[in-house]
């Protein structure tokens, strides 16, 4: 079944690797959740988040695991189970999509080159600051035997680096990344900077040593029409990002 509005995942994963992500078109939710929001625990309606999801799940063709995301670094293998707490996932078990939601954070996608088994991160800057990259990274290339090098990434929507304003706590966490922050104090005086997530997700991969990343062109705050922006929004959607190994 085909879905109204999805990105195009372009990367160098192989057939054998489906990829999805949704944008908020196709669904059934009203406003302000209008209209495929996939959340459950954002104040919509639950019988239209569940048509939602059963939507995703058909344009997948695979059986969508979701977690309990808690913006943190855990990775899990993935189960059939719903509701684990976790930020990031893997599987080798073909029908299982790994699936991330966002509403402003960076989804990643992580599959092995033979489309062996693949991954998924929800990517705030905690998770990030965490090792959540690393952390899903290693769970996949330890549990199915390979090497980073092996492994190519995407990376969706998230707010862009014209919108995402932080502290300097946030600019603490990032030590070694000093350039991926431009320094934009409020009228006021006091300090602020905007961060590049897509950035800094970048060097966390190429540090790594994944050598190819797609995808990371999108910025959620300045894009309405087709995406969820919690920073934008405060009561809104979620979309999703999913990746599985076909049959």
């Amino acid at each position: 079944m085909a879905l109204e509005g999805v990105l195009a995942v372009e990367w160098d994963a192989p057939a054998n690797v489906g990829a999805l992500m949704s944008t908020r078109a196709g669904g059934v939710s009203a406003a302000p959740w209008a209209s495929l929001n996939l959340g459950i625990a954002v104040g919509d309606d639950a019988a239209a988040v569940a048509e939602n999801r059963r939507r995703f799940a058909a344009a997948t063709g695979a059986v969508p695991v979701w977690l309990r995301q808690v913006h943190g670094a855990r990775v899990v293998p993935l189960g059939r189970d719903d509701d684990v707490a976790a930020d990031a996932a893997w599987t080798d078990e073909p029908g299982l999509a790994c699936v991330i939601q966002v509403a402003d954070c960076l989804p990643v996608l992580l599959a092995r080159r033979d489309g062996r088994a693949v991954a998924a991160a929800h990517v705030g800057w905690r998770g990030l600051a965490g090792g959540v990259i690393e952390n899903a990274l290693s769970g996949m290339c330890e549990g199915s035997g390979c090497t980073p090098q092996d492994v190519v990434a995407w990376l969706g929507p998230c707010i862009g680096p014209r919108q995402f304003e932080v502290g300097a706590d946030v600019l603490a966490a990032f030590p070694d990344d000093g350039t991926d922050f431009v320094s934009r104090p409020r009228p006021d005086g006091s300090p602020r900077w905007l961060a590049d997530l897509p950035a800094l997700a970048r060097k966390r991969l190429a540090r790594a040593g994944v050598q190819h990343v797609g995808g990371g062109g999108w910025c959620t705050v300045e894009d309405p029409s087709r995406f969820f922006s919690f920073r934008r929004d405060g009561v809104t959607g979620r979309l999703a990002a999913a990746v599985w190994r076909r049959g």
